[in-house]
């Protein structure tokens, strides 16, 4: 259920029989013809859709992360990392103070990962509590069903390109994108990057059937799910 449905009596009430809660974290930035705020948008989806059937409240998805990379698009809003860290702090902690000891946070955005050593450092403070960090477009069902439908998926590429996250009257490329020098990609600062990547995706078609889409969906919720409900210390 979403935090947005409910009131703090009814949270309190929660937490006192399940002490369980899902945070989305996601990143507003470039995805070529894709919306600005795919990664804020599927995290919070999956995250919804996964956490419903278990009656586990799942707060509003944090829109900003580290996408300092692509600085040089117009409408990428990144933190620093300093920045970041004291949100992540402060989110938690107030998770914590409000009787939440077993939190998922699902995070859309790879450029986010380097909050996990945080978030063990926060764990280390706070023992009673227990924090799972779950990219849950790479988790192993996910990524395994994405390359039995097209290994040549990447950022902003057909891979997140789903109903939802498309825009009205933008028409995709028909051809598949040679892929970008990795190595080189990683060495570069933003202009650089932009210089590189062109329209922002990496390699790779930009649009497969929905049909892939909604299986690939399909398993991203129930992997999703397992993890809100199973193997707590």
């Amino acid at each position: 259920m979403k935090i947005a449905d409910m009131n703090w009596m009814q949270v309190e009430a929660r937490v006192r029989d399940d002490d369980c809660c899902v945070l989305p974290i996601g990143s507003v930035e470039q995805h070529a013809y894709l919306s600005l705020c795919v990664d804020m948008i599927l995290a919070e989806r999956v995250a919804t859709e996964a956490a419903e059937p278990l009656g586990v409240p799942v707060f509003p998805v944090l829109p900003y992360g580290l996408a300092t990379g692509f600085l040089d698009y117009p409408g990428t809003i990144s933190l620093r990392m300093s920045s970041y860290l004291s949100v992540m702090e402060d989110i938690l902690e107030s998770l914590y103070r409000g009787g939440f000891r077993r939190i998922v946070i699902v995070n859309g955005h790879g450029g986010n990962t380097p909050v996990t050593s945080f978030i063990s450092e926060w764990m280390d403070r706070r023992r009673d509590a227990r924090v799972k960090f779950h990219d849950w477009w790479r988790a192993p069902r996910v990524w395994s069903t994405v390359m039995e439908i097209d290994p040549a998926a990447s950022h902003a590429s057909w891979m997140e390109n789903f109903p939802w996250t498309r825009l009205a009257d933008v028409v995709m490329p028909a051809e598949r994108k040679p892929s970008v020098d990795f190595t080189r990609l990683g060495m570069s600062n933003p202009t650089e990057k932009r210089a590189l990547l062109g329209d922002g995706n990496y390699h790779g078609l930009y649009q497969r059937p929905d049909e892939d889409m909604m299986a690939i969906w399909k398993v991203a919720v129930e992997e999703t799910r397992g993890l809100i409900a199973s193997n707590w210390p």
